[in-house]
């Protein structure tokens, strides 16, 4: 059990590492937005969710460790699976915005929606990710708690960034309704 939870630990650092470098990254691009006339929108909740997504890799290592959640590889192994497929859904996303990517909500007016990689099928394919990620990275060693509660708060969270997303592509990008046909999370059937 201890070398599962060591494992466990090394890889949840190594994903906050990850989250560091895309924060480095959101950084510089959230500066070229601004600078190119880019308008941040609802920067209110911005704090939330920064504290949301610190939470989650305390909430867990201190359930893993200090309740002795075991490791079962019936669900740990798919649940590393599906994480391992969320981040590369992500980094697709972000490959696809290129540098308008950060995790602010900044919109350049003007600028077309874009809808290219992902976005050909969802309309917030890295808001899929996290989703994804909140429930997969807690059930890799068992941290259901972690998952249940990060599940429901992101859930109210996103909430209210997609409304406040949509409305300001609505609002200053041309051809956002282009987005409109697509579903939001899970590319099911044809057009939604």
């Amino acid at each position: 059990m201890l070398k599962t939870q060591l494992a466990y630990l090394v890889l949840l650092g190594l994903v906050a590492l990850e989250r560091g470098f895309e924060l480095r990254l959101s950084r510089r691009n959230a500066e070229r937005a601004l600078a190119a006339g880019g308008i941040e929108v609802g920067a209110g909740h911005f704090g939330v969710m920064r504290a949301l997504h610190a939470a989650f890799f305390v909430a867990c290592a201190v359930e893993v460790v200090l309740l002795d959640r075991p490791f079962d590889p019936r669900v740990g192994l798919p649940m590393l699976g599906l994480a391992a497929a969320a981040q590369g859904l992500r980094y697709w996303a972000i490959t696809a915005l290129g540098p308008r990517w950060n995790v602010r909500v900044i919109v350049v007016p003007g600028a077309p929606v874009v809808t290219s990689g992902p976005y050909r099928f969802l309309r917030h394919p890295n808001y899929a990710a996290v989703v994804a990620e909140g429930i997969a990275i807690p059930l890799i060693h068992g941290a259901w708690i972690t998952a249940l509660v990060f599940t429901l708060a992101n859930a109210w969270l996103l909430a209210t960034r997609i409304r406040v997303e949509e409305r300001a592509l609505a609002e200053h990008c041309p051809q956002s309704e282009r987005l409109d046909a697509r579903p939001r999370f899970v590319p099911i059937g044809g057009s939604r």
